[in-house]
């Protein structure tokens, strides 16, 4: 939510179009789109390692900016957003399984399922929030568990559902390269939708929603309309995420969507700043790439002799375990405003250097 402008001097702005443009300079623009393409170049420059975490990058990418548009951008509170990420997991394997629908048309109609279940759920939005809020969404996750393991006709109940590959023009996609490029479709195309919802009319009522809900009422903005907005687009997003996850791995099991899941996806939005689609990417690469840091961390040490013994050996799996909890406590105490406001304060340092202001 940082408020820094680095438009070049000259650069006037006459209407309110070209205040809004999704990016402030052409630089920025064209850094963005080399930015993909060299993105776009990773499966030929790193091996399958590297490809691995860009996959789970990118579907938690999405699910957490849902997450965000509802929490960061609208003021509402969610602690239940790994089961609509399971639900659209199991969404799209069930219609995929009972329809023969193309999986590539099956993880939106999946997002769509999950964004009706996730309406339904955000009912209570309407009138409670804060507090409230938050106990009646930690429902949703339990309920939602619970189903997971009941509704046999479309979870599989305890055994899973299988989830057939994505499939392109009759050419299956079973390996990571090709699937690398499937994710990063869909994580241009779902941030370029986020990103430009919020420059319309009603990505604007979510901002005065979460400012100030009695100013937004005042001012005729239906807060019952949008409230329940944003928890279905917020559920579209983790349906789409958690589709696309359910298909990398070619199973889908209840076990993988609890609560743990859900506190991450918010890590993923604090860390990276709440209100900020840039952000939500920065916070979910920082968490995904964290416990592998951590991991490398702990195996350089292990050349020393005295990282061998059981006190060490046992005390370092720990830190490792509590990195993550470790680290949105600090973010919480010492950069609230998450990586994006940090990545900002560098921008602003590197254009107004050597003068302070």
């Amino acid at each position: 939510m940082a408020g820094f402008s680095l438009r070049p001097c000259g650069d006037f702005r006459t209407t309110y179009r070209q205040d809004t443009r999704i990016f402030d300079t052409t630089y920025i623009r064209n850094a963005a789109i080399l930015g993909i393409f060299a993105v776009a170049m990773i499966p030929f420059v790193l091996d399958g390692y590297y490809v691995n975490l860009f996959i789970q990058i990118s579907y938690f990418a999405i699910a957490a900016l849902g997450l965000n548009i509802l929490v960061g951008f609208t003021g509402q509170i969610s602690l239940g957003h790994a089961a609509f990420f399971g639900f659209g997991a199991f969404a799209s394997a069930w219609i995929n399984n009972t329809t023969g629908i193309p999986v590539l048309l099956s993880i939106p109609l999946a997002g769509l399922m999950t964004a009706a279940v996730g309406m339904l759920f955000g009912l209570p939005a309407a009138r409670i929030k804060g507090l409230y809020l938050a106990i009646a969404t930690l429902a949703a996750q339990f309920i939602l568990e619970d189903f997971f393991a009941r509704a046999e006709w479309f979870t599989g109940g305890s055994y899973g559902a299988a989830a057939n590959p994505v499939n392109v023009f009759g050419y299956e996609i079973y390996d990571d390269f090709s699937f690398f490029y499937v994710c990063l479709f869909f994580l241009v195309v779902m941030y370029l939708l986020g990103t430009n919802l919020m420059r319309t009319r009603d990505g604007r009522a979510f901002v005065a929603v979460r400012d100030h809900y009695l100013s937004a009422e005042i001012m005729g903005i239906n807060l019952t309309k949008y409230r329940l907005m944003s928890f279905a687009i917020s559920s579209f997003y983790a349906g789409v995420g958690g589709a696309m996850y359910g298909h990398y791995l070619g199973f889908v099991s209840a076990e993988g969507f609890t609560i743990l899941l859900s506190i991450q996806f918010l890590g993923m939005i604090i860390i990276g700043g709440l209100g900020s689609v840039k952000g939500t990417l920065m916070g979910t690469v920082f968490m995904v790439l964290l416990p592998e840091v951590m991991e490398s961390g702990v195996s350089a040490l292990s050349v020393f002799e005295w990282a061998s013994s059981t006190a060490v050996t046992d005390g370092l799996a720990y830190i490792k375990e509590m990195a993550i909890g470790l680290a949105i406590i600090l973010f919480l105490i010492f950069e609230p405003d998450g990586l994006a406001h940090r990545w900002q304060q560098i921008r602003a340092y590197w254009k107004l250097y050597p003068f302070s202001y």
